[in-house]
Protein backbone atom coordinates (compact mmCIF):
# COMPACT_ATOMS: atom_id res chain seq x y z
CA UNK A 1 0.00 0.00 0.00
CA UNK A 2 1.29 3.65 -0.84
CA UNK A 3 -1.01 5.43 1.65
CA UNK A 4 -4.46 7.76 1.38
CA UNK A 5 -4.64 10.07 -0.85
CA UNK A 6 -6.18 13.66 0.15
CA UNK A 7 -6.15 17.49 -0.49
CA UNK A 8 -2.67 16.01 -1.83
CA UNK A 9 -1.30 14.22 1.65
CA UNK A 10 -0.55 10.69 1.63
CA UNK A 11 -2.46 9.35 4.99
CA UNK A 12 -1.02 5.88 6.57
CA UNK A 13 -5.12 5.34 7.42
CA UNK A 14 -8.35 5.59 5.10
CA UNK A 15 -10.18 7.47 8.01
CA UNK A 16 -7.42 9.29 9.30
CA UNK A 17 -8.95 13.03 11.38
CA UNK A 18 -5.61 13.80 13.15
CA UNK A 19 -4.10 17.11 13.31
CA UNK A 20 -1.13 19.47 14.53
CA UNK A 21 -2.93 22.38 14.19
CA UNK A 22 -6.82 23.47 13.16
CA UNK A 23 -5.40 26.12 11.02
CA UNK A 24 -3.71 24.04 9.02
CA UNK A 25 0.25 24.60 9.00
CA UNK A 26 2.33 24.28 11.92
CA UNK A 27 5.46 26.66 12.93
CA UNK A 28 8.36 24.93 12.85
CA UNK A 29 10.62 24.84 15.96
CA UNK A 30 13.88 24.38 14.69
CA UNK A 31 17.29 23.63 16.75
CA UNK A 32 18.22 27.18 17.53
CA UNK A 33 14.58 28.31 19.45
CA UNK A 34 14.85 25.31 20.97
CA UNK A 35 18.33 25.50 22.47
CA UNK A 36 17.14 29.28 22.76
CA UNK A 37 14.37 27.45 25.34
CA UNK A 38 17.19 25.58 27.40
CA UNK A 39 18.95 28.89 28.55
CA UNK A 40 15.58 29.89 30.15
CA UNK A 41 13.92 26.63 31.12
CA UNK A 42 16.90 24.66 32.23
CA UNK A 43 18.59 24.68 35.47
CA UNK A 44 21.16 27.07 35.75
CA UNK A 45 24.04 23.81 35.85
CA UNK A 46 22.71 21.96 33.53
CA UNK A 47 24.42 21.36 30.15
CA UNK A 48 23.42 23.54 26.77
CA UNK A 49 22.99 21.86 23.87
CA UNK A 50 24.63 25.03 22.10
CA UNK A 51 25.23 24.33 18.57
CA UNK A 52 26.79 21.51 17.02
CA UNK A 53 28.29 20.62 20.15
CA UNK A 54 32.21 19.68 20.77
CA UNK A 55 33.22 16.25 19.00
CA UNK A 56 36.36 14.94 17.41
CA UNK A 57 35.48 15.84 14.21
CA UNK A 58 33.10 19.36 13.85
CA UNK A 59 30.03 18.88 11.97
CA UNK A 60 27.79 21.39 10.42
CA UNK A 61 24.57 21.55 13.46
CA UNK A 62 21.07 19.55 12.75
CA UNK A 63 18.37 21.71 11.65
CA UNK A 64 16.50 20.76 13.80
CA UNK A 65 17.99 18.24 16.43
CA UNK A 66 20.50 19.39 18.82
CA UNK A 67 23.54 17.84 19.59
CA UNK A 68 22.80 15.78 22.21
CA UNK A 69 19.41 14.57 20.26
CA UNK A 70 21.89 13.07 17.24
CA UNK A 71 24.28 11.41 20.19
CA UNK A 72 21.40 9.67 21.57
CA UNK A 73 19.57 8.71 17.59
CA UNK A 74 23.24 7.89 16.73
CA UNK A 75 23.59 5.45 19.68
CA UNK A 76 19.88 4.10 19.30
CA UNK A 77 20.98 2.99 15.95
CA UNK A 78 24.24 1.55 16.34
CA UNK A 79 25.73 -1.99 16.00
CA UNK A 80 27.15 -1.16 19.79
CA UNK A 81 24.28 -0.53 21.22
CA UNK A 82 21.85 -3.60 19.54
CA UNK A 83 24.42 -5.96 20.17
CA UNK A 84 23.49 -5.44 24.06
CA UNK A 85 20.78 -7.67 23.28
CA UNK A 86 22.93 -10.52 23.20
CA UNK A 87 24.85 -9.89 26.43
CA UNK A 88 24.37 -10.19 29.63
CA UNK A 89 23.29 -8.87 32.58
CA UNK A 90 23.13 -11.37 35.20
CA UNK A 91 21.95 -14.62 33.84
CA UNK A 92 23.56 -15.84 30.51
CA UNK A 93 21.09 -16.50 27.69
CA UNK A 94 18.37 -15.60 29.90
CA UNK A 95 15.24 -16.38 29.95
CA UNK A 96 12.45 -14.40 28.11
CA UNK A 97 11.59 -12.27 31.02
CA UNK A 98 15.19 -11.54 32.35
CA UNK A 99 16.97 -8.69 31.65
CA UNK A 100 19.99 -8.53 29.20
CA UNK A 101 22.11 -5.37 28.98
CA UNK A 102 19.73 -4.06 26.18
CA UNK A 103 17.18 -3.68 28.55
CA UNK A 104 19.42 -2.80 31.72
CA UNK A 105 20.38 0.19 29.59
CA UNK A 106 16.44 0.93 28.65
CA UNK A 107 16.02 1.18 32.40
CA UNK A 108 18.79 3.13 32.94
CA UNK A 109 17.56 5.59 30.67
CA UNK A 110 14.16 5.67 32.26
CA UNK A 111 15.26 6.12 35.60
CA UNK A 112 17.79 8.65 34.95
CA UNK A 113 15.66 10.54 32.40
CA UNK A 114 12.83 10.85 35.31
CA UNK A 115 15.58 12.57 37.67
CA UNK A 116 16.75 14.85 35.05
CA UNK A 117 13.25 15.98 33.94
CA UNK A 118 12.28 16.69 37.25
CA UNK A 119 15.47 18.88 38.34
CA UNK A 120 15.32 20.75 34.84
CA UNK A 121 18.58 19.05 33.69
CA UNK A 122 19.23 17.85 29.80
CA UNK A 123 17.12 15.19 28.99
CA UNK A 124 18.88 14.44 25.62
CA UNK A 125 22.11 14.49 26.81
CA UNK A 126 21.35 12.21 30.42
CA UNK A 127 19.09 10.07 27.80
CA UNK A 128 22.30 9.75 25.35
CA UNK A 129 24.94 8.84 28.20
CA UNK A 130 22.52 6.24 29.46
CA UNK A 131 21.50 4.42 26.46
CA UNK A 132 25.32 4.17 25.61
CA UNK A 133 26.88 3.69 28.82
CA UNK A 134 27.36 0.00 28.98
CA UNK A 135 28.37 -0.21 25.18
CA UNK A 136 31.85 -1.33 26.19
CA UNK A 137 30.88 -4.51 27.69
CA UNK A 138 31.91 -7.88 26.66
CA UNK A 139 30.32 -11.09 26.32
CA UNK A 140 29.45 -13.01 29.90
CA UNK A 141 28.81 -9.77 31.99
CA UNK A 142 31.74 -8.04 34.10
CA UNK A 143 33.94 -10.84 33.96
CA UNK A 144 34.74 -10.22 30.79
CA UNK A 145 36.58 -7.24 32.27
CA UNK A 146 38.53 -10.34 34.12
CA UNK A 147 39.15 -12.35 31.15
CA UNK A 148 40.24 -9.27 28.64
CA UNK A 149 42.46 -7.11 31.58
CA UNK A 150 45.16 -9.32 30.98
CA UNK A 151 45.90 -8.35 27.62
CA UNK A 152 46.02 -4.96 27.41
CA UNK A 153 48.78 -2.49 29.32
CA UNK A 154 46.16 -0.49 30.83
CA UNK A 155 43.48 -3.40 31.67
CA UNK A 156 40.43 -3.14 30.49
CA UNK A 157 37.04 -0.97 31.98
CA UNK A 158 34.29 -1.47 30.17
CA UNK A 159 33.26 2.40 30.49
CA UNK A 160 36.62 3.74 29.26
CA UNK A 161 36.50 1.06 26.31
CA UNK A 162 32.90 1.94 25.42
CA UNK A 163 33.86 5.87 25.27
CA UNK A 164 37.08 4.89 23.44
CA UNK A 165 36.35 2.15 21.22
CA UNK A 166 33.08 1.01 21.19
CA UNK A 167 31.18 4.23 20.01
CA UNK A 168 34.33 5.91 18.62
CA UNK A 169 33.11 5.79 15.23
CA UNK A 170 30.04 7.61 16.16
CA UNK A 171 31.70 11.15 16.92
CA UNK A 172 29.74 11.93 19.78
CA UNK A 173 30.07 14.99 21.83
CA UNK A 174 32.36 15.29 24.22
CA UNK A 175 29.63 15.64 27.21
CA UNK A 176 28.24 12.33 26.17
CA UNK A 177 31.60 10.53 25.66
CA UNK A 178 32.83 11.55 29.00
CA UNK A 179 29.09 10.00 30.69
CA UNK A 180 29.77 6.65 29.15
CA UNK A 181 33.79 7.01 30.40
CA UNK A 182 33.21 7.61 33.74
CA UNK A 183 29.61 6.38 34.64
CA UNK A 184 31.14 3.64 36.76
CA UNK A 185 31.62 4.41 40.61
CA UNK A 186 35.32 3.72 40.36
CA UNK A 187 35.74 5.69 37.95
CA UNK A 188 36.06 10.01 38.33
CA UNK A 189 33.34 11.70 38.31
CA UNK A 190 31.66 12.93 35.14
CA UNK A 191 32.13 16.62 33.95
CA UNK A 192 28.08 17.28 33.43
CA UNK A 193 25.24 17.06 36.35
CA UNK A 194 23.76 14.96 33.46
CA UNK A 195 26.38 12.07 33.93
CA UNK A 196 26.21 12.02 37.54
CA UNK A 197 22.25 11.51 37.26
CA UNK A 198 23.18 8.53 35.50
CA UNK A 199 25.78 7.04 37.74
CA UNK A 200 23.19 7.13 40.36
CA UNK A 201 20.13 5.43 37.70
CA UNK A 202 22.61 2.61 36.58
CA UNK A 203 23.19 1.30 40.72
CA UNK A 204 19.41 2.01 40.97
CA UNK A 205 18.16 0.09 38.22
CA UNK A 206 20.57 -2.83 38.24
CA UNK A 207 20.18 -3.43 41.78
CA UNK A 208 16.57 -3.54 41.65
CA UNK A 209 16.24 -5.67 38.98
CA UNK A 210 18.56 -8.00 39.07
CA UNK A 211 16.71 -8.74 43.04
CA UNK A 212 13.67 -9.12 41.16
CA UNK A 213 14.86 -11.57 38.18
CA UNK A 214 16.51 -13.22 41.10
CA UNK A 215 13.54 -14.04 42.79
CA UNK A 216 11.82 -14.59 39.27
CA UNK A 217 14.41 -17.29 39.07
CA UNK A 218 14.31 -18.79 42.10
CA UNK A 219 17.45 -18.28 43.48
CA UNK A 220 16.34 -15.82 45.85
CA UNK A 221 13.20 -15.75 47.99
CA UNK A 222 11.62 -12.46 48.60
CA UNK A 223 12.09 -12.59 52.37
CA UNK A 224 16.11 -12.12 52.40
CA UNK A 225 15.36 -8.86 51.33
CA UNK A 226 17.15 -6.39 53.95
CA UNK A 227 14.56 -5.58 56.41
CA UNK A 228 15.74 -1.70 56.14
CA UNK A 229 15.14 -1.79 52.21
CA UNK A 230 11.83 -3.39 52.46
CA UNK A 231 10.53 -0.55 55.19
CA UNK A 232 11.99 2.21 53.73
CA UNK A 233 11.11 1.19 49.90
CA UNK A 234 9.19 -1.84 49.93
CA UNK A 235 9.18 -5.17 48.42
CA UNK A 236 8.31 -3.95 44.39
CA UNK A 237 10.70 -3.15 41.88
CA UNK A 238 8.43 -0.74 40.96
CA UNK A 239 8.24 1.26 44.82
CA UNK A 240 12.05 0.70 45.18
CA UNK A 241 12.68 2.92 41.95
CA UNK A 242 9.74 5.28 43.38
CA UNK A 243 11.55 5.41 46.80
CA UNK A 244 15.13 6.28 45.34
CA UNK A 245 14.02 8.81 42.77
CA UNK A 246 12.05 10.46 44.68
CA UNK A 247 14.50 10.81 47.10
CA UNK A 248 16.63 11.73 44.18
CA UNK A 249 14.91 14.32 42.58
CA UNK A 250 14.56 15.91 46.12
CA UNK A 251 17.89 16.03 46.98
CA UNK A 252 19.06 17.64 44.11
CA UNK A 253 16.46 20.12 44.47
CA UNK A 254 17.27 20.89 47.99
CA UNK A 255 20.65 20.83 48.12
CA UNK A 256 21.90 21.41 44.20
CA UNK A 257 24.06 18.44 44.15
CA UNK A 258 23.57 15.27 42.15
CA UNK A 259 22.81 12.77 45.05
CA UNK A 260 20.83 10.77 47.25
CA UNK A 261 19.98 11.60 50.86
CA UNK A 262 21.47 9.68 53.81
CA UNK A 263 18.77 6.72 54.49
CA UNK A 264 18.31 6.07 50.95
CA UNK A 265 21.64 6.08 50.11
CA UNK A 266 22.47 3.97 52.58
CA UNK A 267 19.18 1.83 52.20
CA UNK A 268 20.63 1.41 48.09
CA UNK A 269 23.75 0.15 49.72
CA UNK A 270 22.44 -2.61 51.51
CA UNK A 271 20.51 -3.69 49.03
CA UNK A 272 23.67 -4.30 46.25
CA UNK A 273 25.24 -5.93 49.81
CA UNK A 274 22.47 -8.72 49.68
CA UNK A 275 22.92 -8.40 45.94
CA UNK A 276 26.46 -9.22 45.59
CA UNK A 277 25.89 -12.10 48.81
CA UNK A 278 23.06 -13.94 47.26
CA UNK A 279 22.96 -13.15 43.71
CA UNK A 280 26.52 -12.06 42.21
CA UNK A 281 28.92 -14.08 44.62
CA UNK A 282 26.53 -17.41 44.31
CA UNK A 283 28.80 -20.91 43.65
CA UNK A 284 27.08 -21.17 40.23
CA UNK A 285 27.78 -17.27 39.29
CA UNK A 286 31.10 -17.83 40.17
CA UNK A 287 31.16 -20.91 37.93
CA UNK A 288 29.61 -19.32 35.53
CA UNK A 289 32.00 -16.59 35.18
CA UNK A 290 34.98 -18.70 35.25
CA UNK A 291 33.47 -20.52 32.29
CA UNK A 292 33.18 -17.25 30.46
CA UNK A 293 36.67 -16.12 31.84
CA UNK A 294 38.03 -19.46 30.50
CA UNK A 295 36.42 -19.20 26.66
CA UNK A 296 36.75 -15.56 26.29
CA UNK A 297 41.39 -15.76 27.03
CA UNK A 298 40.94 -18.59 24.75
CA UNK A 299 39.22 -16.57 22.07
CA UNK A 300 41.54 -13.63 22.17
CA UNK A 301 44.24 -16.11 22.27
CA UNK A 302 43.33 -17.63 18.69
CA UNK A 303 42.07 -14.94 16.86
CA UNK A 304 45.73 -12.95 18.17
CA UNK A 305 47.33 -16.24 15.94
CA UNK A 306 44.80 -16.08 13.46
CA UNK A 307 44.30 -12.37 12.86
CA UNK A 308 43.26 -12.52 9.52
CA UNK A 309 39.94 -14.07 10.63
CA UNK A 310 38.84 -11.35 11.91
CA UNK A 311 36.69 -9.35 9.65
CA UNK A 312 37.98 -5.78 10.51
CA UNK A 313 41.42 -6.88 10.31
CA UNK A 314 40.79 -8.56 6.78
CA UNK A 315 38.94 -5.75 4.89
CA UNK A 316 41.73 -3.51 6.11
CA UNK A 317 44.44 -5.56 4.45
CA UNK A 318 45.99 -8.17 7.90
CA UNK A 319 48.42 -7.65 10.78
CA UNK A 320 50.87 -9.96 11.50
CA UNK A 321 50.33 -12.66 14.38
CA UNK A 322 51.04 -12.42 17.65
CA UNK A 323 52.15 -8.57 17.94
CA UNK A 324 50.43 -6.01 20.16
CA UNK A 325 48.18 -4.43 17.35
CA UNK A 326 46.74 -8.04 16.78
CA UNK A 327 46.40 -8.58 20.29
CA UNK A 328 44.48 -5.68 20.51
CA UNK A 329 42.43 -6.52 17.50
CA UNK A 330 41.83 -9.72 18.79
CA UNK A 331 39.85 -7.93 22.08
CA UNK A 332 38.04 -5.58 20.52
CA UNK A 333 37.02 -8.75 18.16
CA UNK A 334 36.17 -10.48 21.16
CA UNK A 335 34.77 -7.69 23.15
CA UNK A 336 32.12 -7.05 20.87
CA UNK A 337 31.04 -10.46 20.66
CA UNK A 338 27.30 -11.24 21.94
CA UNK A 339 27.44 -14.71 24.24
CA UNK A 340 25.89 -16.56 21.57
CA UNK A 341 28.56 -15.89 18.99
CA UNK A 342 31.36 -16.26 21.35
CA UNK A 343 30.29 -19.63 22.29
CA UNK A 344 29.97 -20.54 18.57
CA UNK A 345 32.91 -19.27 17.79
CA UNK A 346 34.67 -21.28 21.06
CA UNK A 347 32.59 -24.38 19.70
CA UNK A 348 33.67 -23.88 15.83
CA UNK A 349 37.01 -22.15 15.58
CA UNK A 350 38.47 -23.61 18.70
CA UNK A 351 36.72 -27.03 18.68
CA UNK A 352 35.36 -26.82 22.29
CA UNK A 353 32.97 -29.52 23.66
CA UNK A 354 30.46 -27.42 24.75
CA UNK A 355 29.92 -29.48 28.08
CA UNK A 356 33.47 -27.01 28.65
CA UNK A 357 31.17 -24.05 27.96
CA UNK A 358 28.96 -21.83 31.22
CA UNK A 359 26.06 -23.79 32.01
CA UNK A 360 23.30 -23.59 29.83
CA UNK A 361 24.57 -23.36 26.48
CA UNK A 362 24.14 -26.66 25.29
CA UNK A 363 20.84 -28.03 25.24
CA UNK A 364 20.26 -31.98 26.96
CA UNK A 365 21.50 -33.76 23.23
CA UNK A 366 24.60 -31.67 23.17
CA UNK A 367 23.30 -29.30 20.22
CA UNK A 368 24.37 -26.03 20.55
Amino acid sequence: MSGHRENGVRTAHADSSAVADEGGRVQPQPREGREKAERILLAPGATKSGGAGRRASPEAPDPFRTCFERDRDRILHSSAFRRLAGKTQVFIFPADHQRTRLTHALEVAQVATSVARACRLNVALTEAIALGHDCGHGPGGHASEDALSGFLPDGFDHAVWGAEVSVAGLNLCEETLDGIRNHSWSRPAPSTPEGEVVSWADRIAYVCHDWEDAVSAGIVSRDLLPADVRDLCGESRSSQLRAFVTDMVETICSTGRIGMGDEHADALATFRRGNYEHVYLRPASVAQGSAVIEVLRALVEHFTDHPYRIPDVRRSGGLDAGTNPAVRAAVAYVAGMTDRFAMDRAICDLGWDPARLPQGVADRSGRW
